[in-house]
Protein backbone atom coordinates (compact mmCIF):
# COMPACT_ATOMS: atom_id res chain seq x y z
CA UNK A 1 0.00 0.00 0.00
CA UNK A 2 1.46 3.18 -0.40
CA UNK A 3 0.13 7.08 0.76
CA UNK A 4 0.67 10.32 -0.79
CA UNK A 5 1.44 13.51 0.72
CA UNK A 6 0.92 17.03 -1.23
CA UNK A 7 2.73 20.02 0.63
CA UNK A 8 0.01 22.96 0.24
CA UNK A 9 0.22 26.84 1.63
CA UNK A 10 -3.35 27.37 1.97
CA UNK A 11 -6.81 26.32 1.13
CA UNK A 12 -6.85 27.69 -2.59
CA UNK A 13 -9.40 25.23 -4.56
CA UNK A 14 -7.75 25.09 -7.40
CA UNK A 15 -4.53 23.88 -5.63
CA UNK A 16 -6.52 21.72 -3.54
CA UNK A 17 -8.01 20.51 -7.04
CA UNK A 18 -4.77 19.59 -8.57
CA UNK A 19 -3.24 17.76 -5.57
CA UNK A 20 -6.20 15.75 -4.96
CA UNK A 21 -6.02 14.56 -8.65
CA UNK A 22 -2.72 13.68 -8.17
CA UNK A 23 -3.68 11.64 -4.77
CA UNK A 24 -6.57 10.05 -7.50
CA UNK A 25 -4.27 9.65 -10.41
CA UNK A 26 -1.42 8.04 -8.45
CA UNK A 27 -3.45 5.72 -6.51
CA UNK A 28 -5.74 4.49 -9.90
CA UNK A 29 -8.44 5.00 -7.74
CA UNK A 30 -10.53 6.92 -10.53
CA UNK A 31 -10.56 3.45 -12.69
CA UNK A 32 -13.60 2.36 -9.99
CA UNK A 33 -15.41 4.73 -10.76
CA UNK A 34 -18.56 4.33 -13.21
CA UNK A 35 -20.86 6.70 -14.33
CA UNK A 36 -23.33 7.92 -12.21
CA UNK A 37 -22.38 6.14 -9.07
CA UNK A 38 -22.65 8.29 -5.88
CA UNK A 39 -19.51 8.87 -3.73
CA UNK A 40 -20.17 9.46 -0.33
CA UNK A 41 -17.93 11.77 1.39
CA UNK A 42 -17.38 11.62 5.12
CA UNK A 43 -15.62 15.12 6.88
CA UNK A 44 -15.65 15.89 10.01
CA UNK A 45 -17.83 18.21 11.30
CA UNK A 46 -17.94 17.55 14.89
CA UNK A 47 -19.79 20.61 15.34
CA UNK A 48 -20.94 24.07 14.40
CA UNK A 49 -17.30 25.96 13.83
CA UNK A 50 -16.12 28.45 10.94
CA UNK A 51 -13.66 26.71 8.75
CA UNK A 52 -10.65 29.63 10.14
CA UNK A 53 -10.97 27.45 13.34
CA UNK A 54 -9.50 24.42 12.70
CA UNK A 55 -12.10 21.98 14.17
CA UNK A 56 -13.98 20.95 10.89
CA UNK A 57 -12.83 19.59 7.94
CA UNK A 58 -12.25 22.74 5.28
CA UNK A 59 -14.96 22.63 3.16
CA UNK A 60 -12.69 23.32 -0.22
CA UNK A 61 -10.83 19.97 0.62
CA UNK A 62 -14.08 18.62 0.98
CA UNK A 63 -15.54 20.31 -2.30
CA UNK A 64 -12.08 19.70 -4.45
CA UNK A 65 -12.40 15.92 -3.89
CA UNK A 66 -16.18 16.61 -5.38
CA UNK A 67 -14.99 18.03 -8.27
CA UNK A 68 -12.50 15.45 -9.09
CA UNK A 69 -15.40 12.75 -9.00
CA UNK A 70 -17.95 15.44 -10.87
CA UNK A 71 -15.57 15.42 -13.73
CA UNK A 72 -15.28 11.41 -13.91
CA UNK A 73 -19.04 11.79 -13.95
CA UNK A 74 -20.21 10.54 -10.06
CA UNK A 75 -22.92 11.93 -8.14
CA UNK A 76 -21.39 13.11 -4.82
CA UNK A 77 -23.34 13.30 -1.68
CA UNK A 78 -21.46 14.69 1.70
CA UNK A 79 -22.86 12.47 4.84
CA UNK A 80 -21.70 13.37 8.39
CA UNK A 81 -23.20 13.21 12.24
CA UNK A 82 -21.63 15.82 14.48
CA UNK A 83 -21.69 14.73 18.35
CA UNK A 84 -25.68 16.36 19.13
CA UNK A 85 -28.55 15.27 18.37
CA UNK A 86 -29.14 14.07 14.87
CA UNK A 87 -31.97 15.41 12.51
CA UNK A 88 -32.75 17.30 9.22
CA UNK A 89 -32.79 20.53 11.17
CA UNK A 90 -29.86 20.15 13.07
CA UNK A 91 -27.90 18.62 10.15
CA UNK A 92 -29.22 21.80 7.66
CA UNK A 93 -27.97 23.82 10.26
CA UNK A 94 -24.24 22.36 10.91
CA UNK A 95 -24.01 22.20 6.76
CA UNK A 96 -24.83 25.96 6.93
CA UNK A 97 -22.44 27.13 9.88
CA UNK A 98 -19.40 25.11 8.40
CA UNK A 99 -19.80 27.01 5.13
CA UNK A 100 -20.23 23.39 3.41
CA UNK A 101 -24.11 24.73 2.31
CA UNK A 102 -22.37 27.46 0.39
CA UNK A 103 -19.65 25.26 -1.30
CA UNK A 104 -23.00 22.52 -2.67
CA UNK A 105 -24.57 24.96 -3.97
CA UNK A 106 -21.42 26.62 -5.45
CA UNK A 107 -19.74 22.97 -6.86
CA UNK A 108 -22.61 21.02 -7.44
CA UNK A 109 -22.39 18.24 -4.92
CA UNK A 110 -25.56 17.06 -2.63
CA UNK A 111 -25.65 17.16 1.30
CA UNK A 112 -27.38 14.36 2.99
CA UNK A 113 -30.42 15.80 5.60
CA UNK A 114 -32.38 12.48 5.66
CA UNK A 115 -30.88 11.78 8.81
CA UNK A 116 -32.18 8.20 8.79
CA UNK A 117 -30.21 5.08 10.70
CA UNK A 118 -29.53 1.61 10.87
CA UNK A 119 -28.81 -0.82 13.24
CA UNK A 120 -26.16 -3.07 11.95
CA UNK A 121 -23.93 -6.58 12.93
CA UNK A 122 -20.43 -6.49 12.52
CA UNK A 123 -19.75 -10.17 11.87
CA UNK A 124 -15.95 -9.99 11.86
CA UNK A 125 -15.90 -6.83 14.57
CA UNK A 126 -13.24 -7.76 17.68
CA UNK A 127 -14.53 -6.02 20.35
CA UNK A 128 -18.51 -4.59 19.09
CA UNK A 129 -20.74 -6.54 17.12
CA UNK A 130 -23.69 -4.71 17.32
CA UNK A 131 -23.90 -0.69 16.57
CA UNK A 132 -26.10 1.94 14.48
CA UNK A 133 -25.02 3.79 11.55
CA UNK A 134 -26.07 6.31 9.30
CA UNK A 135 -28.03 5.45 6.21
CA UNK A 136 -25.35 6.36 3.69
CA UNK A 137 -22.52 3.94 5.24
CA UNK A 138 -24.77 0.89 5.83
CA UNK A 139 -23.26 -2.40 4.40
CA UNK A 140 -24.00 -3.84 1.45
CA UNK A 141 -23.64 -1.03 -0.90
CA UNK A 142 -23.48 -0.20 -3.91
CA UNK A 143 -21.78 3.24 -3.58
CA UNK A 144 -17.89 4.27 -2.90
CA UNK A 145 -16.67 6.28 0.47
CA UNK A 146 -13.98 8.46 0.51
CA UNK A 147 -13.26 9.67 4.39
CA UNK A 148 -11.92 13.14 4.64
CA UNK A 149 -10.49 13.64 8.05
CA UNK A 150 -9.23 16.56 10.13
CA UNK A 151 -5.54 16.48 11.63
CA UNK A 152 -6.23 16.97 15.26
CA UNK A 153 -5.16 15.84 18.72
CA UNK A 154 -7.37 13.97 20.75
CA UNK A 155 -8.41 14.52 24.89
CA UNK A 156 -9.26 11.00 25.11
CA UNK A 157 -7.21 9.17 22.00
CA UNK A 158 -4.53 11.09 21.70
CA UNK A 159 -4.39 11.61 17.77
CA UNK A 160 -7.93 12.08 15.63
CA UNK A 161 -7.43 11.22 11.53
CA UNK A 162 -8.96 8.60 9.55
CA UNK A 163 -9.93 6.00 11.44
CA UNK A 164 -11.15 8.36 14.52
CA UNK A 165 -13.05 10.47 11.92
CA UNK A 166 -15.13 7.25 11.14
CA UNK A 167 -16.94 7.34 14.55
CA UNK A 168 -19.51 10.16 12.87
CA UNK A 169 -20.66 7.47 11.14
CA UNK A 170 -22.72 6.51 14.61
CA UNK A 171 -25.63 9.31 14.75
CA UNK A 172 -25.02 12.00 17.26
CA UNK A 173 -26.51 11.27 20.32
CA UNK A 174 -25.93 7.19 20.29
CA UNK A 175 -22.09 8.46 20.30
CA UNK A 176 -22.31 8.46 24.01
CA UNK A 177 -23.56 5.21 24.38
CA UNK A 178 -20.52 3.61 22.78
CA UNK A 179 -18.39 5.75 25.30
CA UNK A 180 -20.15 3.86 27.95
CA UNK A 181 -19.87 0.60 26.71
CA UNK A 182 -16.25 0.81 26.36
CA UNK A 183 -14.82 3.68 28.82
CA UNK A 184 -11.40 2.48 28.85
CA UNK A 185 -8.99 4.00 25.98
CA UNK A 186 -8.08 0.25 24.44
CA UNK A 187 -11.52 -1.36 24.35
CA UNK A 188 -12.80 2.54 22.97
CA UNK A 189 -9.71 2.12 20.27
CA UNK A 190 -10.72 -1.45 19.32
CA UNK A 191 -14.06 -0.49 19.07
CA UNK A 192 -13.30 2.23 16.47
CA UNK A 193 -10.80 -0.07 14.23
CA UNK A 194 -13.91 -3.09 14.46
CA UNK A 195 -16.40 0.27 12.84
CA UNK A 196 -13.41 1.22 10.21
CA UNK A 197 -13.12 -1.83 9.04
CA UNK A 198 -17.33 -2.23 8.55
CA UNK A 199 -17.39 1.14 6.76
CA UNK A 200 -14.35 0.27 4.81
CA UNK A 201 -13.25 3.24 3.13
CA UNK A 202 -12.44 3.25 -0.09
CA UNK A 203 -10.08 6.25 0.18
CA UNK A 204 -9.46 8.50 3.01
CA UNK A 205 -7.64 12.05 2.91
CA UNK A 206 -6.47 14.41 5.93
CA UNK A 207 -6.11 17.90 6.19
CA UNK A 208 -3.53 18.83 7.44
CA UNK A 209 -3.16 22.30 6.38
CA UNK A 210 -4.18 23.92 9.35
CA UNK A 211 -4.25 20.97 12.29
CA UNK A 212 -5.20 21.38 15.57
CA UNK A 213 -2.50 21.21 18.44
CA UNK A 214 -3.32 21.19 22.49
CA UNK A 215 -6.46 19.94 23.69
CA UNK A 216 -8.43 18.83 21.08
CA UNK A 217 -10.54 18.04 19.00
CA UNK A 218 -12.31 20.96 19.75
CA UNK A 219 -11.12 23.00 22.40
CA UNK A 220 -7.29 23.72 21.19
CA UNK A 221 -5.08 25.99 19.10
CA UNK A 222 -5.00 26.19 15.42
CA UNK A 223 -1.64 25.23 14.02
CA UNK A 224 0.02 25.00 10.60
CA UNK A 225 1.47 22.08 9.05
CA UNK A 226 0.62 22.82 5.37
CA UNK A 227 -0.12 19.33 4.24
CA UNK A 228 -2.78 17.24 2.49
CA UNK A 229 -2.18 13.26 3.05
CA UNK A 230 -3.95 10.51 0.96
CA UNK A 231 -4.42 6.40 0.81
CA UNK A 232 -6.21 3.97 0.28
CA UNK A 233 -5.49 2.72 3.70
CA UNK A 234 -6.76 4.56 6.72
CA UNK A 235 -4.36 3.12 8.90
CA UNK A 236 -1.67 4.57 6.87
CA UNK A 237 -2.66 7.48 5.79
CA UNK A 238 -2.60 7.73 10.14
CA UNK A 239 0.66 7.17 10.27
CA UNK A 240 1.50 9.23 7.89
CA UNK A 241 -0.71 11.96 9.67
CA UNK A 242 0.84 11.11 12.44
CA UNK A 243 4.58 11.31 11.65
CA UNK A 244 3.93 14.92 10.42
CA UNK A 245 2.87 15.52 14.10
CA UNK A 246 5.97 13.98 15.28
CA UNK A 247 4.02 11.21 16.78
CA UNK A 248 4.29 6.96 16.62
CA UNK A 249 2.05 4.93 15.18
CA UNK A 250 3.09 2.98 18.54
CA UNK A 251 1.65 5.62 20.58
CA UNK A 252 -1.88 5.70 18.44
CA UNK A 253 -4.03 3.09 20.02
CA UNK A 254 -6.05 2.58 16.55
CA UNK A 255 -2.98 1.89 14.81
CA UNK A 256 -1.82 -0.61 17.39
CA UNK A 257 -4.65 -2.46 17.33
CA UNK A 258 -4.56 -2.39 13.34
CA UNK A 259 -1.45 -3.23 13.39
CA UNK A 260 -1.61 -6.36 15.58
CA UNK A 261 -4.94 -7.49 13.70
CA UNK A 262 -2.20 -7.19 10.20
CA UNK A 263 -4.69 -4.43 8.61
CA UNK A 264 -1.49 -2.06 7.79
CA UNK A 265 2.28 -1.53 8.08
CA UNK A 266 4.18 -2.27 11.05
CA UNK A 267 6.68 0.22 10.02
CA UNK A 268 6.27 3.51 8.49
CA UNK A 269 9.41 2.83 6.33
CA UNK A 270 7.23 -0.33 4.93
CA UNK A 271 4.62 2.57 2.94
CA UNK A 272 5.50 4.06 0.06
CA UNK A 273 5.14 7.62 0.03
CA UNK A 274 4.57 9.60 -2.97
CA UNK A 275 4.39 13.09 -3.45
CA UNK A 276 6.19 15.94 -1.78
CA UNK A 277 9.69 14.68 0.70
CA UNK A 278 6.98 15.14 3.88
CA UNK A 279 10.20 15.10 5.93
CA UNK A 280 10.78 18.22 5.88
CA UNK A 281 6.99 19.16 6.40
CA UNK A 282 7.37 17.23 10.02
CA UNK A 283 6.25 20.17 12.99
CA UNK A 284 8.47 18.51 15.73
CA UNK A 285 7.11 20.78 18.94
CA UNK A 286 3.16 19.86 18.03
CA UNK A 287 1.52 20.12 21.24
CA UNK A 288 -0.25 16.94 22.56
CA UNK A 289 -3.40 16.09 24.40
CA UNK A 290 -2.69 16.91 27.99
CA UNK A 291 -4.82 13.88 28.85
CA UNK A 292 -2.98 11.90 26.23
CA UNK A 293 0.23 11.39 28.13
CA UNK A 294 2.26 8.82 29.65
CA UNK A 295 0.18 6.85 32.07
CA UNK A 296 2.32 7.08 35.66
CA UNK A 297 -0.17 5.17 37.63
CA UNK A 298 1.69 1.90 36.13
CA UNK A 299 5.16 3.03 38.08
CA UNK A 300 3.13 2.79 41.18
CA UNK A 301 2.65 -0.45 43.52
CA UNK A 302 -0.48 -2.36 42.45
CA UNK A 303 -1.63 -1.77 45.72
CA UNK A 304 -1.73 1.92 44.96
CA UNK A 305 -2.61 2.20 41.74
CA UNK A 306 -6.54 2.73 42.49
CA UNK A 307 -5.38 5.75 44.74
CA UNK A 308 -2.67 6.87 42.12
CA UNK A 309 -5.08 6.86 39.16
CA UNK A 310 -7.77 9.02 40.94
CA UNK A 311 -4.97 11.68 41.31
CA UNK A 312 -3.24 11.36 38.50
CA UNK A 313 -5.63 10.95 35.84
CA UNK A 314 -6.53 13.85 34.17
CA UNK A 315 -10.75 15.76 34.31
CA UNK A 316 -12.68 17.59 32.45
CA UNK A 317 -12.65 21.12 35.18
CA UNK A 318 -15.76 23.66 34.12
CA UNK A 319 -14.64 27.45 34.23
CA UNK A 320 -18.09 27.90 36.10
CA UNK A 321 -17.76 32.09 35.78
CA UNK A 322 -17.65 31.79 31.64
CA UNK A 323 -20.38 28.84 31.70
CA UNK A 324 -23.56 29.67 30.60
CA UNK A 325 -25.65 27.12 31.17
CA UNK A 326 -26.39 25.60 27.30
CA UNK A 327 -26.39 22.00 28.62
CA UNK A 328 -24.53 20.66 26.21
CA UNK A 329 -22.18 18.98 28.08
CA UNK A 330 -25.15 17.30 30.14
CA UNK A 331 -26.70 16.23 26.58
CA UNK A 332 -23.40 14.80 25.37
CA UNK A 333 -22.14 12.83 28.52
CA UNK A 334 -22.56 9.28 28.00
CA UNK A 335 -22.86 8.47 32.44
CA UNK A 336 -25.06 11.41 32.18
CA UNK A 337 -22.77 12.94 35.55
CA UNK A 338 -23.33 16.54 34.89
CA UNK A 339 -26.31 18.30 35.50
CA UNK A 340 -27.01 21.81 35.36
CA UNK A 341 -28.10 24.19 38.07
CA UNK A 342 -28.77 27.98 38.18
CA UNK A 343 -27.46 28.33 34.77
CA UNK A 344 -24.23 26.51 35.38
CA UNK A 345 -22.77 23.20 34.30
CA UNK A 346 -21.82 20.54 37.45
CA UNK A 347 -19.88 17.49 36.90
CA UNK A 348 -20.60 14.35 39.59
CA UNK A 349 -16.83 13.31 39.38
CA UNK A 350 -17.31 10.09 41.35
CA UNK A 351 -19.65 8.46 37.86
CA UNK A 352 -16.88 10.25 35.32
CA UNK A 353 -15.24 8.10 32.81
CA UNK A 354 -12.73 10.65 31.81
CA UNK A 355 -13.94 10.39 28.21
CA UNK A 356 -13.61 14.26 27.67
CA UNK A 357 -17.25 14.28 25.57
CA UNK A 358 -17.68 17.32 27.85
CA UNK A 359 -14.94 19.13 26.74
CA UNK A 360 -15.30 17.94 22.93
CA UNK A 361 -18.85 19.13 22.66
CA UNK A 362 -18.85 22.34 25.11
CA UNK A 363 -19.88 25.75 22.37
CA UNK A 364 -18.16 27.88 24.61
CA UNK A 365 -14.82 26.18 25.30
CA UNK A 366 -14.74 26.15 29.07
CA UNK A 367 -14.64 23.02 29.51
CA UNK A 368 -10.77 22.69 30.61
CA UNK A 369 -8.82 19.63 30.77
CA UNK A 370 -7.07 19.22 34.18
CA UNK A 371 -4.03 17.10 35.37
CA UNK A 372 -2.45 16.84 39.22
CA UNK A 373 -0.15 20.19 39.64
CA UNK A 374 3.07 18.14 39.34
CA UNK A 375 2.53 18.00 35.73
CA UNK A 376 2.38 21.68 35.28
CA UNK A 377 5.90 22.32 36.69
Amino acid sequence: MSAYVKRLADYDIERLTEAVDAMFTASAFYGRIKPHMTVILKPNLVMRSAPEEAIITHPNVTAAVAICLLRQGADVLVAESGGGPYNTSIMKGTFRACSYTEAAEKYGFSLYTACKSTAVQLPEGKRCNTLTVTEPFVQPRETLVIDIAKLKTHGMMGYSGAVKNLFGVVPGLLKPELHSRYPEKEPFAEMLVDLCEYVHPDFSIIDAIDAMEGDGPTGGQKRFVGALVGSESPYEADMVGAKLIDMKPEEILVLKNAQERGLCAGKLSEIEVLGDDFENIVVHDFKRARSSSIDFTTRVPKFMQPLAKRILTPYPKINTAQCVGCGKCAESCPQHTITVREHKAHIEYSKCIHCFCCHEMCPKHVINIKRFSLFDL
